[in-house]
């Protein structure tokens, strides 16, 4: 199936702009989401095994997840499982919609097997959203696996204003996921990544926790932090102080990058936007390496960067990461994509003489 989608389905893809193909790609997916005839097939080719992971106290089928980004109206959100992942995440959402940068906005690196993108959360916004997650629910097409939404902050919002922008988002969508992430890494949004400052995010996840708390006998959502791969170690650690404070509930490591393969950039890489795929690979597991030893294993990371393969994701989960996610690798593999790392990770799993695959998370950290 791989062979099938790389000489015939991905070369017509390609031809198109990257951003064309990506929304017809969804839009084929959101037709396919509301068939359960569809959803039988796609199970049919593209099912993983199980490979279960106990986290964030709740249970994943198998590790390999969705990034925020590849569905940001979660407009194929019920398809994502039936394609054989173990959980995805929709987003990035504002709480005020926006169209986002001026296209072009996203670029294809093939011989890197990268993508640039400025996309800048161009999304509906938080209500609706809702809404369409709500119908996704009501019309009986819910997915089994776990659900999670990706945060930003509305462009037009004051940077002073930050925290207040994201706990309306959170309220709007909290019934919807069972988990969020906090997004302050983006560098598609001027300012954002200076949310990441402690004082900034403290003020953002302390204004989310009230909403989180607020409803007794409603249990509280996890709340993560997708952090840059750009940042220092000692930023990062900055950021890990506000573990227990603001009960954080794990990290997403890492967004894209604004650095580049080659220096000057040449070519698209002189493109202006975040870089995601193969370029990225070694920094990302370099950032959930220190962020393991750093939390000495404690607290739950995500590992997105670069995975293309099951060796890729068996390198972030050995590393520290005990879920991984990709975006840029389904793009230049297709659809098989989760399959083929679930089947090599539980091999893999199995030949390290392991009886699940919790016993490889950080055993080369």
């Amino acid at each position: 199936m791989s062979w099938w989608y790389k000489k015939c389905l991905r070369p017509q893809l390609f031809r198109r702009d990257a951003e064309t193909a990506h929304d017809l790609a969804l839009r084929w997916l959101g037709r396919a989401a509301k068939s359960h005839l569809a959803h039988r097939c796609a199970r049919l080719a593209f099912g993983s095994q199980s490979l279960p992971v106990e986290c964030l106290g709740l249970t994943f089928p198998n590790p390999v997840g969705v990034a925020a980004g590849l569905d940001k109206h979660a407009s194929g959100l019920p398809m994502w499982e039936s394609l054989g992942f173990g959980f995805c995440e929709m987003g990035g959402v504002t709480w005020l919609p926006q169209p986002g940068n001026p296209a072009p906005r996203m670029f294809r690196a093939p011989s890197d097997h990268a993508i640039i993108n400025r996309m800048g959360f161009n999304n509906e916004g938080a209500e609706t959203l809702a809404h369409r997650l709500a119908q996704w629910r009501a019309d009986g097409f819910w997915p089994n696996h776990p659900v999670g939404i990706n945060l930003g902050k509305s462009k037009v919002t004051p940077l002073e204003d930050a925290a207040q922008d994201y706990a309306r988002s959170f309220g709007a969508l909290r019934d919807f996921a069972d988990f969020f992430v906090v997004n302050v890494s983006s560098p598609n949004t001027p300012g954002l990544r200076t949310l990441q400052d402690k004082s900034a995010l403290d003020d953002i996840l302390a204004a989310m926790q009230q909403v989180n708390t607020a409803r007794v006998g409603t249990p509280r959502k996890p709340v993560l932090v997708k952090v840059s791969p750009d940042l220092t170690f000692q930023a990062l650690d900055s950021i890990l102080d506000l573990v227990e404070p603001r009960d954080i509930a794990g990290l997403v490591a890492t967004n894209t990058t604004t650095t580049r393969p080659t220096d000057p950039p040449q070519g698209i890489h002189g493109e202006a936007g975040g870089l995601s795929g193969r370029p990225l690979a070694s920094r990302s597991t370099e950032v959930v390496r220190h962020l393991w030893r750093q939390t000495r294993g404690r607290l739950p990371i995500i590992g997105v960067g670069g995975i293309f393969t099951a060796e890729d994701a068996w390198e972030k989960i050995t590393a520290g990461a005990s879920l991984v996610q990709v975006y840029t690798g389904l793009v230049y593999e297709g659809p098989g994509l989760a399959r083929s790392i679930v089947r090599g990770l539980r091999e893999k799993t199995r030949l390290h003489g392991m009886k699940t695959l919790k016993e490889a998370i950080g055993s080369k950290g």
